[in-house]
């Protein structure tokens, strides 16, 4: 019997050669710790759909910090849960809301982090949706000044990145014109440029209590069925002004990620979101599988399609998981 000459299976045949010739690498310094940031003190609140993941008031960060830091992550996203919400999410402009005091917070004691703020007013509504309404219309343009201000206000906080995730058309480009014209040029946009309408969201509804209280948010979030859209949204917010591109979810739309990281030399983010982390989560609870080699490969599918860097709530964990195996 003749073997071929080439045998793949020498360069698996131990860790250490595993590990030189491994293609794809996964750090903490990939990784964006999502992190919910509630009003009043002294809380904690757990989430019942994300095991492991709590709403924090400002003052009870400093556990969560230095933990993040002590594994290597460096960076984090926060989304901010106001005391009350109104038809038009007027507390998403407050700057001692829950998301400016936390950067506040965090930027005098860590100055270490990099800081990106969610720029989204669906928190912020009583309704639920990501933009004003006419009627039972979304419109469009008269939010864009809303999200630009929110913005304006998370810079003058710290922020080093605001993140809008509103899926406004022409919203990067205002967001940029107001930070520059006060000044705010070095802050970074990061936009959630391609942001699917999907199911894999309902965990972070439930974290931030900011589920739309009628239809659905299809008709400003992309159709899960549409691929060829993506590269015109990523090529008007590239015109706007974005410095980062964002697909979210990440998962489900390897394809995307992997097609804008062939076509744009912009740095990618991926967002795996609640509802991956949810899923897998359970299903290690259940033991139907090892959770902690579940999202280990996932994040590395994640990687392997080209995106720069995640948002994952996995971050601390897989980050320990990582310093483990050095």
């Amino acid at each position: 019997m003749s073997f071929p000459t080439e045998r793949p299976r020498r360069l698996r045949q131990r860790d250490p050669i595993r590990a030189l010739v491994r293609e794809t690498s996964l750090s903490p310094s990939h990784l964006i710790l999502p992190l919910f940031i509630t009003f009043g003190k002294g809380k904690k609140e757990v989430i019942r759909s994300m095991p492991d993941v709590f709403r924090h008031s400002v003052d009870m960060l400093s556990p969560v910090i230095e933990e993040a830091l002590s594994v290597g992550i460096r960076s984090l996203m926060l989304f901010g849960i106001p005391e009350s919400k109104d038809e038009q999410g007027t507390q998403a402009l407050n700057p001692e809301g829950p998301v400016p005091q936390a950067v506040h917070f965090l930027k005098e004691r860590f100055p270490e982090l990099v800081i990106m703020t969610d720029i989204c007013i669906d928190e912020y509504t009583s309704h639920g949706h990501c933009g004003f309404l006419k009627g039972d219309r979304i419109d469009n343009d008269s939010t864009l000044d809303c999200l630009a201000r929110m913005a304006l206000v998370h810079a003058e906080a710290g922020a080093d990145v605001v993140a809008p995730s509103d899926m406004m058309d022409g919203r990067v480009g205002a967001i940029r014109h107001l930070l520059d014209s006060k000044g705010w040029t070095d802050t970074l946009i990061l936009s959630y440029a391609v942001k699917y309408a999907s199911a894999f969201y309902g965990p972070f509804r439930d974290a931030m209590m900011s589920g739309p209280q009628f239809g659905d948010r299809s008709s400003y979030q992309m159709d899960p069925a549409n691929r060829l859209e993506a590269f015109r949204e990523a090529e008007m917010d590239i015109e706007e002004g974005a410095d980062i591109l964002m697909v979210k979810p990440a998962l489900p739309y390897l394809d995307i990620i992997r097609d804008l990281r062939e076509r744009y030399d912009i740095p990618l983010c991926a967002y795996q979101v609640s509802g991956e982390y949810a899923t897998l989560m359970s299903a290690g609870l259940q033991g139907w599988i090892d959770t902690d080699r579940a999202f280990m490969e996932s994040l590395l599918s994640i990687r392997r399609a080209g995106a720069s860097m995640i948002i994952t709530y996995f971050a601390q964990r897989a980050a320990r998981l990582l310093s483990l195996n050095r």
